[in-house]
């Protein structure tokens, strides 16, 4: 298959990290431009890959890691993932979110300036995120070896000897803090907290990422120390790489990347998610222009035998952007609300399945009525076949743009890898698609859905 000349320019801002290129690169970041467009001109000349071939070995020391060789273009992108997102805080809330910040102030006598201005100089970005699963460290560079090799030593500085110092701690902290009031400002924040606290209960995941302010102020550079050491180890690792390396080059960055890292244990397995026993209705008053509803409760996790059939059912409900029947119903046939939505986000254990909308006050029980009745006609009819073809092809035909760069293969390989999917999943995603049947939508949304168990929850005024 040979590239299409109106997907350059996506591919151009796939590939191509801004912040290697601006106006304080050095040499390298000049370099870096070059060897872009010659890569670019050989990839629009010869064919692409057909598929995504993985490769999986694990480190000396129990890191497992997940390779995809992309010789198309001289850059590597990589990500080192850890079990160590908020679901890990136990009871000190923004734990995870604040050791994963802070790796990057300071490491190995470094400060943070420093270690910014070794990746800048290399033309090397560098990235860093905690969810409620995971704990993310980003980084692309040159494949040329010299550059890599000093990005890679710079990365695992950071990885392997942070510093914590308390004025980064302090500041971090601070601007946590500044966040989480500003979310009491926002009905969308109030909304989104109050939703997983009525869906999850006890289960860590209805704690918010950012945690609270008393949990926060109650933290210590010690406590994030702790959490460090006990999550931020090889066996809870997996490394996730995309680029112009060959198997053996990929081997020795992974064993060099964590090889400082001590082995460790895995993250203890997370509790099941238990079912809604019964509806709730949460309200919470709120001075807003509109009101902010969400209704769900919990869906599925990665790997769920039923994953293809209600992702395709909820494409067809609420999935599907202004196309969808929630969006019509609610939106084009009665004005009530500009957008509305539905979604799975699947977890290690089974996320939220969230329907929502925002709309007038006065609006706000027709909206809900109407969503309720969508939602159920669905779980009990399931979809029409024009829908199913429509979504199908829809799926289907954007799935190239998907894995359209190194960037979002290294996504999609370090999730693969840290919730142990196969490794054919790309390949095969397509065709798991096509072989879902609409019975097989009505019999998931069924058993797995129940309507009249669901949490509500209406921000906005009483």
């Amino acid at each position: 298959m040979r590239i299409k000349p109106s997907l350059l320019s996506s591919i151009i801002s796939s590939n191509t990290d801004v912040n290697m290129m601006n106006s304080n690169s050095t040499g390298a970041g000049k370099r870096f431009v070059q060897l872009i467009l010659v890569g670019l001109l050989v990839i629009v000349s010869q064919p692409l890959f057909a598929g995504v071939n993985i490769q999986h070995w694990s480190t000396s020391n129990g890191a497992r890691v997940y390779f995809v060789a992309a010789p198309e273009l001289p850059i590597v992108d990589l990500q080192v993932i850890f079990d160590a997102g908020a679901a890990r805080d136990n009871n000190n809330g923004g734990a995870a979110i604040l050791t994963n910040a802070l790796l990057a102030e300071g490491a190995g006598g470094l400060d943070a300036t420093q270690i910014s201005e070794q990746f800048d100089e290399l033309g090397a970005s560098f990235g860093a995120d905690a969810q409620r699963d995971m704990a993310v460290l980003k980084l692309r560079s040159l494949s040329e070896p010299a550059v890599l090799k000093k990005a890679l030593e710079t990365l695992k500085l950071v990885l392997t000897k942070p510093d914590f110092p308390d004025n980064a701690f302090q500041r971090e902290r601070k601007r946590l803090l500044v966040g989480l009031e500003q979310r009491k400002q926002s009905p969308g924040a109030l909304a989104d907290e109050a939703f997983y606290k009525a869906v999850y209960g006890s289960h860590p995941y209805s704690s918010m990422p950012m945690g609270y302010e008393g949990s926060v102020k109650s933290l210590k550079v010690d406590d994030l120390k702790a959490f460090y050491n006990r999550f931020y180890v090889s066996n809870n690792a997996v490394v996730a790489i995309v680029g112009a390396l060959d198997r053996a080059e990929a081997e020795r960055v992974a064993e060099a990347l964590v090889a400082k890292l001590p082995k460790g244990e895995r993250a203890a397995e997370l509790p099941g998610v238990t079912a809604l026993g019964e509806a709730e209705n949460v309200k919470i008053d709120h001075p807003s222009a509109q009101t902010h509803i969400l209704v769900g409760q919990p869906g599925m996790s990665r790997g769920d035998p039923d994953y293809f059939a209600l992702y395709i059912g909820n494409h067809i409900l609420g999935g599907n952007g202004l196309v969808s029947r929630l969006s019509n119903e609610i939106r084009e046939k009665r004005g009530l609300s500009y957008s509305s939505y539905s979604y799975f986000l699947p977890m290690r254990k089974n996320g939220p399945y969230t329907i929502g909308l925002q709309t007038r006050t006065e609006q706000a029980d027709e909206a809900l009525q109407v969503l309720r009745q969508t939602v159920g006609q669905f779980i009990e009819k399931g979809p029409t076949d024009e829908e199913l073809t429509a979504a199908k092809t829809n799926i289907t035909g954007g799935f190239p743009l998907r894995i359209s760069s190194n960037k979002k293969i290294v996504g999609y390989i370090g999730m693969i890898g840290f919730y142990g999917l196969p490794l054919d999943y790309l390949d095969t995603f397509n065709d798991k698609i096509n072989s879902v049947s609409a019975d097989n939508i009505r019999d998931a949304f069924k058993r797995r859905l129940d309507p009249d168990k669901m949490v509500t929850v209406l921000v906005g005024k009483m």
